[in-house]
């Protein structure tokens, strides 16, 4: 018997809804782009993907375009790395002991059948936790939050644009979702309903996946993971964001790699992250 086409299921729009980080593992931001800011970003992306570039070329199955490490493919994307906007409410969450472990620019395509999103996982549609590594070596139960992801959508957040679809309370379930037969989304999904200049910060264990982009445009996203220090980091090495760039401020220092060590290059344990640390006393996490 021939199995019936799969739909979107039970996905809605959250308009006004309050998530918080903790009980919710994901959080809006509102207004976390400065005005000018996403049309300049958007301008370079369009660049990247136009070129021949391959460092850090991320394409995957069903047209699927991007690049990993974009932070240092365009200085476009600079006010990314400390954005206060997000940096703040990040921090305070996870501590100061932090770094940027991964920078990624991606282009969904364009589609009109939700099957597109059954290509790489068809028993759960694109749905998934990052640094899937962690839970398959210490299994749902035991992963912890290592990591909290800002994602911006450059080419807007309108309706069905391929806005990141989420599970709300999913980063403590202890086994994957469970998606009906003939659906995509789990019971409970949502589709967080954004303004253009928004972000979306979410965790490492909350499931999630790309929405459906019915646009007829390419969806362009960035998205920035900051994580635990002691983390190993996933984009391609720097190429001009390099730590000793004498016109840094300490706390991008820190972001891009500073190590703990002291002025004459003897160990100093917890130096490396002192500069975020003192930032962190004068940026409170409250969303501007």
């Amino acid at each position: 018997m021939t199995a019936p086409p799969a739909t979107t299921g039970p996905a809605r729009h959250d308009a006004d809804h309050d998530f918080d980080l903790d009980r919710d593992g994901l959080q809006i931001i509102r207004g976390a782009l400065l005005p000018g800011q996403r049309a300049t970003m958007l301008q370079a992306a369009h660049r990247l993907l136009a070129s021949p570039l391959t460092q850090g070329r991320d394409r995957g199955p069903g047209g699927n375009d991007g690049f990993r490490g974009v932070l240092d493919l365009d200085e476009a994307f600079e006010p990314l790395l400390d954005n206060p906007a997000v940096l703040a409410p990040i921090a305070h969450v996870l501590g100061a002991n932090l770094w940027v472990l991964s920078s990624h620019l991606i282009a969904l395509p364009s589609h009109t059948d939700p099957a597109t999103r059954t290509v790489r996982t068809p028993d759960r549609p694109g749905w998934h936790r990052d640094m899937y590594g962690v839970t398959a070596d210490l299994g749902h139960t035991n992963t912890p939050r290592m990591a909290i992801k800002a994602a911006y959508y450059l080419t807007g957040t309108g309706p069905d644009t391929g806005v990141t679809m989420f599970l709300p309370g999913s980063h403590h379930a202890a086994v994957p979702p469970v998606i009906a037969p003939g659906q995509i989304d789990p019971p409970g999904a949502i589709t967080p309903r954004l303004a253009d200049d928004d972000a979306v910060l979410f965790e490492n264990r909350t499931w999630h996946a790309g929405g459906l982009n019915t646009s007829g445009r390419p969806r362009i996203a960035v998205m920035i993971q900051y994580g635990f220090r002691w983390l190993a980091r996933v984009d391609d090495p720097p190429l001009r964001l390099t730590p000793d760039r004498a016109n840094l401020t300490p706390v991008q220092r820190q972001l891009l790699g500073t190590p703990d060590r002291a002025a004459d290059g003897s160990l100093a344990l917890g130096s490396g992250s002192a500069a975020l640390a003192a930032w962190l006393t004068k940026h409170p996490p409250t969303n501007r």
